[in-house]
């Protein structure tokens, strides 16, 4: 695996954590405790997610988040406490993939996995946002359904193919961005339908009377 596909591994790998870190966690690790998933040396300090307590507490709370992301408060409540974690999460596994040498490469790479990873989130959070408005629960399954097929799907894609993961991972940020600007529109409709502006007082001085 060259260095382009090595960052190209990275940054979609950690663009998914934004939205499914345990996940992530959990497919990866089992792929390669199993062996379906050969590291090369420059990977292996990604081994680390094949260990059983890692898998253990990946599969708890991959199953946790799966039904806590069809609840529209609990996933609110759960994407708020997941703000930093997943980005967290997104920039160590940037670090483990890229594994550079050079101080600066580690920087960059942690930085860069971070802020893919927070931008998915981001991008998550504010979309959903919208979606856990809406009073009936059918349209939130179905969302968070959709979510977890992509997340699955873009990560066997990211292991067998890392530059056209890459590909899409990087229309998905754009996509992020969109869903956040959208979502900041539509909560800033909401507050202003529930707080609507004053009128401004007619301060429109009195006439003045005739004179003699």
């Amino acid at each position: 695996m060259n260095a382009v596909e090595l960052i190209a591994l990275a940054a979609s790998t950690s663009l998914l954590a934004g939205w499914r870190l345990y996940l992530v966690t959990l497919v990866t690790g089992l792929a390669m405790k199993f062996g379906y998933v050969a590291l090369p040396e420059q990977l292996q300090a990604l081994d680390v997610l094949a260990n059983n307590w890692v898998i253990g507490i990946a599969a708890i709370g991959t199953f946790a988040e799966f039904f806590a992301d069809k609840i529209a408060l609990v996933d609110s409540a759960w994407d708020a406490v997941h703000g930093f974690i997943r980005p967290l999460g997104g920039a160590l596994l940037s670090l483990a993939i890229v594994d550079a040498g050079d101080p600066a490469w580690q920087i960059a790479s942690f930085l860069a996995g971070g802020g893919a990873a927070l931008v998915a989130h981001a991008g998550k959070a504010g979309a959903r946002t919208l979606v856990n408005a809406s009073p009936e629960p059918y349209s939130n399954i179905a969302v968070s359904t959709m979510e977890d097929i992509a997340t699955g799907g873009l990560l066997a894609l990211a292991i067998a193919n890392p530059i056209a993961a890459a590909l899409i991972a990087a229309i998905l940020v754009f996509l992020s961005i969109w869903l956040v600007m959208k979502a900041r529109r539509a909560i800033r409709r909401v507050m202003d339908h529930l707080n609507p502006p004053r009128p401004m007082k007619d301060v429109t001085p009195p006439p003045s009377a005739p004179t003699a």
